[in-house]
């Protein structure tokens, strides 16, 4: 029985960062960096693949195509591109020439590739972004040999999974060379998706969970009064701008918080009294931009404890309602000066 081997997608995390302006000009906040993309593969040492006869023969291998999942995009090219790839460089990385024949709806295929809303169970392993029959003897061969593909992945990410799978039939490993085709893990993207910004609503719930550490506050306790003034403004409905059912719940763990509060000494948010803060979440598209938040980390660095609420709720208005723009953001913190911080501005 021939073994399935899966391709596994990974998704970048990405950050997003901005400050709020010194309290010493008395203003309201600055303007929010624009984000910087990180990602990270799995790299594995290439090996070089057993070389010996093709598996399928002289003739052009037929693949037939089954898209019964989108039925409105086209992924006719993508599979001529990847089998265009190896037409082109299976000699150097199989040992043997090979040539194909994509005919969607050929009736004998040798290799059908049905794209599906989630691949089967492959190897015992879930979630896989594509699954093949590793092949490296005609013996194997059970036509049509069935190649699954996931959907909802971008152009460039389908045509690296049907890359990868196609090497399985090949007789290629996840060690074998092209490390950047046959690795077991690959960073992939999904078709566009709306940014966090563009979303009525940036976060998955309207539920937060909150963890909050003002032991290093000037006053711990008038710190946490400020943080509870803040929470309960928002989950009153504040203004027009703010939705109606925003819930919130104190824990004491911050790794169980989507929003999490910490003081820090010194010049951790630039120089002088401030804050700043950070918010992450994935960007499955890879265009650059988060798609939804899923946590938002506040620094207070040396505020008077009567400005400790206006400034968490003016970064819990830029990321956690996604108001990026001053003029969508809760009346008090559109353009605050320094009393106005420091005032019982959620009454």
């Amino acid at each position: 029985m021939s073994s399935r081997l899966p391709t596994l997608a990974v998704v970048a995390l990405l950050l997003v960062a901005g400050c709020l302006g010194s309290l010493a000009d008395g203003g309201g906040s600055s303007d929010v960096p624009l984000p910087s993309s990180s990602s990270t593969s799995t790299d594995h040492d290439g090996a070089a693949a057993s070389t010996g006869p093709n598996p399928w023969g002289d003739d052009p291998i037929v693949v037939a195509i089954e898209n019964r999942d989108e039925p409105d995009r086209e992924f006719t090219p993508l599979v001529r591109e990847a089998t265009e790839y190896w037409e082109q460089n299976a000699r150097e990385y199989a040992g043997f020439d090979v040539a194909y024949r994509v005919v969607p709806d050929a009736e004998n295929p040798d290799i059908v590739v049905r794209f599906v809303a989630e691949v089967p169970n492959c190897n015992n392993v879930t979630h896989a972004a594509g699954c093949a029959p590793h092949i490296t003897d005609s013996r194997q061969i059970q036509r049509p040999e069935t190649v699954s593909v996931r959907t909802g992945l971008s152009d460039e990410s389908t045509e690296l999974v049907l890359r990868h799978e196609l090497g399985h039939t090949l007789g290629l490993n996840h060690d074998d060379e092209p490390t950047d085709v046959m690795a077991a893990s690959s960073v992939l993207h999904t078709e566009p998706q709306p940014n966090a910004t563009e979303r009525a609503f940036p976060w998955p719930d309207p539920h937060f969970t909150v963890y909050a550490d003002p032991d290093n506050a000037s006053d711990p306790e008038a710190a946490r009064e400020q943080i509870r003034h803040t929470f309960d403004y928002y989950e009153e409905g504040a203004d027009e701008n703010v939705p109606g059912n925003l819930t919130f719940e104190y824990v004491d763990s911050p790794e169980d918080a989507d929003v999490r509060i910490r003081f820090a000494d010194g010049s951790a948010c630039g120089d002088g009294p401030g804050s700043c803060a950070v918010s992450s979440g994935p960007d499955p598209d890879g265009d650059g931009a988060i798609e939804e938040y899923e946590h938002l980390d506040i620094t207070l660095v040396e505020l008077d404890s009567d400005a400790i609420g206006w400034h968490v709720g003016a970064w819990f208005a830029t990321y956690g309602l996604g108001a990026e723009d001053p003029a969508d953001k809760p009346e008090p913190f559109r353009d605050a000066g320094y009393n106005e911080r420091r005032s019982n501005w959620w009454e």
